[in-house]
């Protein structure tokens, strides 16, 4: 019982000076470096362009779409480079698995892009009407 104390203790105290070691660097940050703000310095830095309009402007949901589908994406595919480095002690069963890893991820590009979360550009869906139709002699006549 000691023993697990004393290793949780271990873990206490590695925490600790984590947490003594982030603030540290950030109290030591704060007292070494200047602090002259002026208007260029907090202006939104556009890439040498001069920055119109405010900083909080809404944008358009898509690029939140594409951004979470290219991370989803490229985190899956991270998976395979463990896999291609012992590609050769894993034998066939593996190359299956790693060929059915890449369907999924295939069918899931199709899906997105089926679905047109890959379209930067969507197009304003068309709602089919129906054309009215003229209101027969028979109905009106029953007053």
């Amino acid at each position: 019982m000691d023993q697990t104390l004393s290793e949780f203790g271990n873990v206490f105290v590695f925490f600790l000076l984590g947490v003594v070691f982030v603030a540290g660097g950030y109290l030591t940050a704060r007292m070494l470096r200047p602090s002259r703000p002026n208007p260029v310095k907090t202006s939104t830095y556009e890439c040498g362009e001069e920055a119109v309009g405010s900083a909080w402007v809404k944008f358009n949901i898509r690029f939140y779409v594409v951004a979470l589908i290219f991370i989803i994406f490229d985190v899956e595919v991270v998976f395979l480079f463990p896999w291609a480095t012992v590609f050769r002690q894993l034998g066939s069963f593996a190359l299956v698995e790693a060929l059915v890893f890449a369907g999924i991820l295939i069918l899931g590009l199709v899906y997105a892009w089926v679905k047109g979360d890959l379209d930067w550009v969507r197009p304003t869906p068309s709602v089919p009407k129906m054309p009215e139709m003229p209101a027969s002699k028979s109905t009106s006549q029953r007053d």
